[in-house]
């Protein structure tokens, strides 16, 4: 059974940081402004938008103990739908042609007028995963959704810094994982 504990373990001793972090991060205490199942629904919407299967399937079987069905089911599709928008909606931000943004999207978002769960948490999913996908335009407009209802600036904060810290450790694991591969392959 994976624990947050066995995914710590598995991080080499250069990043002892996010092994830190981790365990941080994932906590109340250590999230401000943040329910568990936020924090635990953030972290599972950033997991599988890290794009690290390994890590996704285990931060699911973590946060299974956490979440409903419903947000196992919206952080899914957080991690979907942004991951869509966000190429889009950063194609619009850089390019310097502004008839783009008078065009209509045509891209089908139905998932977020209805999500499942409470539209201020799955703003917070949206918003990680945009933090992930790097998309500047997405990241103002969720953050900007989320103050106005009144999300504090400190939970906005935990929910991007749980981003951070799940997107690093993906990384991490994801080049051991490699490493590991490359060295049974010569051997």
């Amino acid at each position: 059974m994976t624990t947050l504990d066995t995914i710590r373990d598995a991080l080499p001793d250069y990043a002892r940081d996010l092994k830190l972090n981790l365990g941080t991060v994932l906590s109340p205490s250590g999230a401000p402004g943040l329910t568990e199942q936020q924090i635990w629904a953030v972290a599972l919407a950033s997991a599988i938008a890290a794009r690290n299967t390994a890590l996704a399937r285990d931060i699911e079987a973590i946060a299974s103990a956490h979440l409903d069905a419903s947000h196992v089911n919206a952080a899914r599709a957080a991690a979907a739908i942004m991951g869509m928008n966000n190429i889009y909606y950063r194609f619009l931000h850089l390019v310097e042609d502004p008839e783009y943004k008078q065009m209509p999207a045509r891209l089908r978002m139905n998932v977020i007028g209805n999500p499942g769960i409470d539209k201020t948490t799955f703003e917070l999913l949206s918003l990680a995963v945009s933090a992930i996908n790097g998309c500047g335009l997405c990241v103002s407009s969720h953050e900007r959704v989320l103050r106005q209802h009144e999300v504090t600036r400190e939970a906005i904060q935990s929910a991007v810094r749980i981003a951070a810290v799940i997107h690093a450790v993906a990384g991490v694991l994801e080049y051991e994982a490699s490493a590991a591969r490359a060295q049974a392959a010569a051997a």
